[in-house]
């Protein structure tokens, strides 16, 4: 017959925390053994502002109970304030929302912050890597780059939509309308040439090759209404462009100690010094905090899950992961496959 066996929970922490955190308040819980009762656990709750000097009286309460691990979820943005101010002083735990969905019996805050600390207690959360303030800083202005950018591309289709409604095909000619050959173009025609002929004639390199298709992309009716919005659109790119370059300066900036790291993962196929500095914004360039490359490639969201049940393996969805890096490798790895020299294309033949 099967044998009995009384079986506790594991307990890491005997004195634990959870924080459950919202725009103007947020409620704290400890959790500490009984005094009255051995094996069972008491709770206070208590509540704060979101203000610093809430957030303070906060770290002074949790410091007076002598708690050893605070947990608390990334809820939206609300959690930066707080997770910085706390983390210098005590052992803090911020958890995705995602690791925790599905578990019944969390229906108030209260029963969520209580909830939080007894998972600090056991073991039951992992925390979320939160890198220090440099590599911070430089993500923000990384991912505010990647914004900018998208920004001037979608400028860039505006434009070609307006010269669409010209009757005009510069951009089944020309790859890019913004270039030197489609700005000396366009800065033509708002100056009000409309000689498709002449207008072909002010292209530059291996953009001449293809006159005679300028000369018939470019008879269409561009009236000064176009000129008005085509000026528009070029300035909206060039204003877009010189912000881009700001950003690519203070980039340089914080990255200028790190030129040795940049060369190396340069090396990787379809990874060029944006890429790069991209990966070292989003992992800190610093591999110690992944057990493994499969946890890595787990964390950045590019394998697939694992769903195996009565020795079946099944479909599992890939996570959603750090898109930033999840995008960027896509990128890179459709590069890497378009050169011929390159590993992976030897590889996929």
């Amino acid at each position: 017959m099967p044998r009995l066996q009384d079986v506790k929970d594991d307990v890491i922490h005997l004195r634990s925390a959870g924080v459950d955190l919202g725009k103007r308040f947020l409620l704290a819980c400890v959790r500490v053994p009984s005094t009255k009762r051995a094996g069972s656990w008491s709770l206070e709750t208590e509540r704060f502002g979101t203000t610093t000097v809430e957030v303070r009286r906060l770290l002074a309460w949790l410091l007076d109970h002598q708690v050893e691990v605070v947990v608390m979820e990334a809820t939206s943005d609300y959690w930066r304030g707080v997770y910085y101010l706390l983390q210098p002083h005590l052992n803090l735990m911020l958890v995705n929302p995602a690791h925790l969905k599905g578990i019944r019996g969390r229906k108030t805050d209260p029963s969520d912050a209580a909830f939080l600390a007894r998972a600090g207690a056991s073991g039951m959360v992992m925390a979320s890597f939160v890198p220090q303030r440099d590599i911070r800083e430089l993500r923000d202005l990384t991912r505010r780059r990647t914004e900018l950018v998208r920004a001037a591309g979608w400028e860039s289709q505006r434009l070609e939509k307006e010269l669409e409604d010209t009757g005009m095909k510069l951009s089944a000619v020309l790859s890019d309308i913004t270039g030197v050959s489609g700005r000396a173009i366009l800065e033509a025609l708002i100056s009000g040439e409309r000689d498709p002929s002449r207008l072909a004639d002010l292209t530059r390199g291996k953009a001449r090759n293809k006159i005679p298709a300028l000369v018939n992309a470019l008879d269409g009716q561009f009236t000064d209404h176009h000129a008005f919005m085509v000026r528009h659109y070029l300035d909206e790119i060039d204003r877009w462009k010189n912000v881009i370059a700001a950003f690519d300066s203070r980039i340089a900036q914080l990255l200028a100690d790190r030129e040795r790291d940049m060369a190396v993962l340069q090396t990787i196929p379809g990874i060029g010094r944006l890429g790069a500095e991209i990966i070292i914004a989003e992992t800190g360039g610093d591999m110690a905090q992944f057990a493994s490359a499969h946890h890595l490639a787990s964390w950045i969201g590019v394998c697939p899950g694992q769903n195996e049940s009565a020795g079946v393996t099944k479909s599992g969805r890939t996570r959603p992961g750090n898109s930033n890096l999840k995008r960027l490798l896509g990128i890179a790895a459709m590069v890497a496959i378009k050169k011929k020299d390159s590993p992976l294309t030897s590889r996929s033949q």
